[in-house]
């Protein structure tokens, strides 16, 4: 199962309001499951269960992109296997991850495993207490710049390898959001572990409406904000829930900053990202945000008007503080 990143985006609460008039709500398909490390709910307008094939479609992402099966493209990838020809699975991924890699100055960065699984978030040996010697070395095996895709064969370094848990959640999202397009439904959210794609109307007959969490540090779980998506997709990551303590006390977070091979906390509490496109491409976004910090996501953000985001952020007197453009 694809785990390293997949908890980074905290989970959204899917609001729905009781429907009037009974047939509409008729009319709709509600799935839930298990996937991904995580949790799935799917609606879409159409009386018809495609359950099967969902299935289908989680089961061949997986043997593409998870480094937690052995034998899929993505693990044969890292472990070096020349002959293998990657799927369309892994060419998206591949090719949205180098967009979006360059875009964010390499602050989304699918490389970065190894660093990952050092401080003891991903399927990597854990290292406790990492020094900066430890982090420079881990460092040295990261570069998603050395990394080309040629007639759908990867040329690497050995030592470098190509991760997209980062996104993975986003991405899978995607996929399923595309079979119900090609099944003609226009009315559907498809939410994998709180990242979301939604097209045209929910149940009620009205845009979907989902719930941000607060940044809760004490493990509870609240929501005062509550976003409508009118056909776009939403990804949110943070950093409040998912981190460690160090030997000396210190708060080790799960979103670690390619510029500097650290896991530490900044003033940014959690990002929310919405976009009129792919879900993968604002679960990245959001991800990249975490890292960049409060003013260097502002500034980006001048440059990308089409990036609708909720920004929550803690200022020097540890208030709770809200921006969104």
């Amino acid at each position: 199962m694809i785990r390293q990143y997949l908890f980074l985006s905290f989970l959204v609460l899917i609001t729905f309001c009781a429907c009037k008039e009974e047939q509409k709500k008729d009319e709709y398909t509600k799935l839930r499951g298990d996937v991904f490390g995580t949790t799935y709910t799917i609606v879409y307008k159409d009386t018809e269960n495609y359950q099967d094939e969902i299935n289908t479609v989680f089961e061949d992402f997986n043997n593409s992109l998870s480094t937690y099966i052995p034998n899929s493209i993505v693990s044969k990838v890292n472990e070096n296997d020349t002959s293998v020809v990657v799927d369309s699975y892994f060419v998206e991924a591949f090719e949205k991850a180098k967009r979006i890699f360059k875009e964010t100055d390499g602050f989304f960065d699918p490389t970065i495993g190894k660093l990952i699984n050092a401080y003891g978030f991903g399927s990597g040996k854990e290292k406790k207490d990492l020094t900066q010697e430890e982090v420079d070395s881990l460092k040295q095996l990261m570069g998603f710049e050395k990394i080309v895709l040629v007639e759908n064969k990867v040329i690497k370094p050995n030592e470098i390898e190509f991760n997209v848990n980062a996104f993975a959640k986003g991405l899978g999202v995607d996929v399923v959001g595309r079979l119900l397009e090609s099944k003609n439904i226009q009315d559907y959210l498809v939410e994998i572990g709180g990242e979301i794609r939604a097209r045209g109307k929910s149940p009620r007959n009205s845009l979907w409406k989902v719930a941000i969490d607060d940044p809760n540090t004490d493990g509870s779980r609240s929501q005062s904000r509550t976003i409508e998506i009118n056909n776009q997709s939403m990804a949110t990551s943070g950093n409040y829930r998912k981190f460690k303590l160090n030997s000396n006390g210190e708060k080790v977070v799960h979103t670690v900053n390619p510029k500097t091979g650290l896991a530490q906390e900044n003033n940014l509490l959690s990002a929310s990202v919405l976009i009129e496109g792919d879900c993968a491409d604002v679960d990245a976004y959001a991800t990249a945000f975490m890292a960049m910090g409060l003013e260097k996501t502002k500034t980006f953000l001048e440059n990308h008007p089409e990036l609708k985001v909720v920004l929550l952020y803690a200022n020097k007197e540890g208030e709770i503080l809200e921006f969104a453009n």
